[in-house]
């Protein structure tokens, strides 16, 4: 580690999700590495856990009163949405952004701080030679990285893993976005083409499992279809279309056979099917702008991407 780089402040955000058994020992082994190094402070979001979160980080903040600073969330509201409010809430140089179980041990930590300080990326993503999540994370992850490319116009070569970090310039960039909606990596690929990335190790999970329900998954998914494209709706038409030609296609044949063949019976099943298919596409074309409808009213209805419930920052208060 370089010595003339501990002139940088660094901020550890963690979003706190079913992470009463790990957040402790995890914060620990974060102040005993880093602090020696670098200045310090460590953002711990509880994003309305169910289980005694909440009591673990605010005992963090008693022992660690100038590292460690918490927030509460009034309600669930997902990883980006904590992970902003965590942005909001920094003070640093430079941001970390990881998970609470364990998965990114200390040591890669210190690497991807050592490597962000040392160079002059906006944003440094990590990746990993073989990832230690479950079967259902790992196929989530590989769609997710496929229709980035094709949504957000990503680099090819790039994973967008949660575990990065991000300098001062595009946090502030980032947090201009206030809408309730909001997909981190899609904020970071609109707004920076200097990005940065290292290998790291991946551990597996030490208690408990994944939090990515395919519920949250497909919420994620729908953040960045249709906050950062429009590619959606340009598809809709596109398929509409496509459709629309074959059906034309289709309708020249049936009338062709019948003045060819008069006795030939109407094809029930056919037209049923491709009623279905049309019916199908129509909805799916009328959901997705419904999608689009719904997402500009709630934004201009001011939905909050959080609410702080509860706030334990005593570095500001001293």
């Amino acid at each position: 580690m370089n010595s003339r780089n501990n002139k940088y402040k660094i901020s550890i955000i963690i979003p706190v999700y079913n992470g009463a058994n790990t957040i402790e020992k995890l914060v620990d082994e974060l102040i005993s590495n880093i602090r020696p190094l670098f200045p310090l402070e460590i953002v711990l979001i509880n994003d309305d856990s169910p289980d005694n979160s909440e009591t673990v980080c605010i005992s963090l903040v008693e022992k660690y009163p100038q590292t460690v600073c918490f927030y509460s969330l009034s309600i669930n509201v997902g990883e980006h949405n904590a992970v902003m409010a965590g942005l909001n809430e920094m003070t640093g140089d430079f941001a970390v952004i990881m998970d609470d179980d364990f998965q990114n041990p200390v040591s890669e930590v210190l690497k991807l701080i050592d490597y962000t300080v040392t160079n002059d990326y906006d944003v440094v993503y990590t990746y990993y030679a073989k990832k230690k999540h479950s079967f259902f994370r790992n196929i989530g992850s590989l769609f997710n990285d496929k229709v980035a490319n094709l949504m957000l116009k990503k680099p090819r070569n790039l994973y967008l893993s949660s575990f990065k970090a991000l300098n001062r310039f595009l946090v502030d960039e980032v947090i201009k976005y206030k809408l309730p909606f909001p997909y981190l990596d899609g904020l970071i690929l609109r707004t920076t083409s200097n990005i940065g990335k290292i290998l790291v190790e991946h551990n597996e999970r030490k208690h408990g499992r994944s939090n990515y329900t395919l519920r949250k998954l497909f919420s994620l998914w729908m953040n960045m279809f249709t906050n950062f494209s429009i590619l959606p709706l340009r598809m809709s038409v596109i398929i509409g279309f496509i459709f629309s030609v074959i059906g034309f296609i289709l309708g020249i044949y049936v009338v062709f056979e019948k003045i060819v063949n008069p006795d030939m019976p109407l094809g029930y099943s056919s037209l049923f099917f491709v009623v279905s298919i049309y019916s199908g596409i129509q909805l799916i074309a009328i959901g997705m702008v419904g999608e689009y409808l719904g997402r500009v009213f709630l934004s201009q209805n001011k939905k909050p991407q959080y609410s702080i419930r509860k706030s334990f920052n005593k570095m500001n208060n001293e």
